[in-house]
């Protein structure tokens, strides 16, 4: 009989091991799947070993718990501006229906801070720091999702404060509304006459019980494909919305049997033991969400897929080529007057991963090569007219250290010789590129289009 620790080296070498080795693509369907499956749960092990999510999720429960009243605050008084702010209390109860009744008392306090706070006499001051802190807090969150999806950057300053600020005034209006027209419907005489026909009846019933789960399922989708600066696609945030929804429905019960079981909780932390089992409850439902969009990430990049998620060193002429290659495509959309090419679409065009075409994109930003434009997904552009630059010009800016690699540079004890040999680099470049614009480049047919 084999021992325990026999079966733990076979498992690990057939996890490090065979199951990246083997050629799936020529095995029979169930075993392909199977295959992949199995490396699908790898790699979420492996990120959530790696301890980044856990500490996204717990920072962004802090960052809840200090904005949670001027974000409820800012909901409340666009909602009563609609008539429809009475419909805030269920919805909070079922987010922290896992408490039981504590979790109600919490939702009740919560109210009656938010009722209390007077937004009309915090004067322009109050309000803007009010808008501020809620404004941070998707800020927060947006972070955590373009550590996620690899995006470099953050939203530009102008589009901050109109997309979230979007979100958080018309978000909560259409939310409700498709809740209540939801009810309305279901109240109606139509639906009440097809529910009396079977199997109609049973259908209507099933989904009746259904609609929380496919709320939660529709209001994840919104979230991954809004949060990340990034295009997402609808059919990869869907699955990664049923994957976090199930897991926070499924959670949520499990914690509910823990909370209402919690007796020495209560009899070690006393009256703060709710706030204690809710500060767990928010860090399971955040780190859920950013599990969930993992998952995305994975559906929409499955070469990321892989044994290990160290990144692969580039060598400089490797970065250079990348660079140029980049910078050709935007110049080609620009000289032919075509629209301007995403980050997903350069991709496409270079056939490398998301995170290093964004890498490079964003080196070509910091040397004020090109710029971001407003566009819905971000799109890039020339900063200057290809035909000024040379291509001798342009390896030269992509040479150039930056601040901190200057630093270093600076401090480094060189040599004549090695010094003569570098000037001799950059001079026989200089005069081999010698003429040839980026516009020459792209105007050259040979290229590929």
């Amino acid at each position: 009989m084999q021992s325990p620790l026999g079966y733990y080296d076979q498992i690990k070498s057939f996890l490090e091991n065979r199951l990246w080795r083997a050629d799936i693509e020529s095995m029979a369907l169930p075993q392909r799947y199977g295959y992949k499956f199995v490396r699908f749960l790898f790699v979420l092990m492996r990120e959530f070993a790696n301890g980044q999510l856990n500490l996204r999720a717990m920072s962004l429960v802090y960052t809840t718990l200090l904005s949670m009243v001027p974000l409820l605050a800012v909901s409340f008084s666009v909602l009563k501006a609609f008539g429809v702010h009475n419909q805030i209390e269920p919805l909070l109860l079922n987010l922290v229906q896992p408490l039981g009744e504590k979790g109600n008392e919490i939702v009740v306090n919560l109210l009656g801070f938010v009722e209390n706070m007077k937004v009309g006499v915090l004067g322009s001051v109050g309000l803007a720091l009010l808008l501020y802190t809620v404004v941070s807090l998707i800020q927060k969150v947006e972070s955590s999702f373009n550590y996620v999806w690899h995006a470099k950057s953050t939203r530009p300053f102008s589009r901050r404060f109109s997309d979230y600020l979007s979100v958080i005034m018309v978000g909560p209006v259409l939310m409700f509304s498709a809740i209540g027209m939801t009810a309305s419907l279901m109240n109606s005489d139509v639906v009440q006459a097809l529910v009396s026909i079977e199997p109609l009846g049973s259908i209507m019933l099933l989904v009746t019980k259904l609609l929380p789960f496919l709320l939660i399922i529709m209001a994840f989708t919104f979230v991954y494909m809004f949060m990340p600066n990034t295009r997402v696609k609808f059919s990869a945030a869907l699955v990664g919305a049923i994957v976090g929804g199930a897991l926070w429905q499924s959670t949520g019960l499990v914690f509910a049997e823990f909370a209402s079981s919690s007796t020495k909780y209560a009899a070690i932390y006393s009256g703060f033991a709710i706030l204690v089992l809710f500060m767990i409850w928010l860090y399971l439902s955040w780190f859920i969400l950013l599990l969930g969009s993992q998952v995305a990430y994975y559906v929409q990049y499955p070469e990321q897929i892989r044994l290990s998620n160290q990144r692969v060193p580039l060598s400089g002429r490797l970065r250079e080529q990348m660079a140029l290659l980049a910078i050709y495509w935007i110049a080609h959309r620009f000289v032919r007057h075509k629209k301007p090419l995403s980050i997903e679409e350069l991709c496409q065009l270079l056939a490398i991963p998301a995170e290093r075409v964004t890498e490079t994109v964003q080196m070509l930003m910091d040397r004020e090569l090109v710029v971001e434009t407003n566009d819905e997904p971000s799109t890039y552009v020339l900063q200057s007219d290809p035909a000024n630059m040379t291509v001798a010009e342009f390896l030269q800016i992509v040479r150039r250290p930056n601040d901190e690699q200057s630093m270093m540079d600076d401090q480094i004890q060189s040599v004549r010789g090695v010094n003569e040999v570098m000037t001799q680099l950059e001079s026989s470049a200089s005069e081999k590129l010698a003429g040839l614009t980026l516009r020459k480049l792209v105007d050259d047919e040979t290229q590929p289009v």
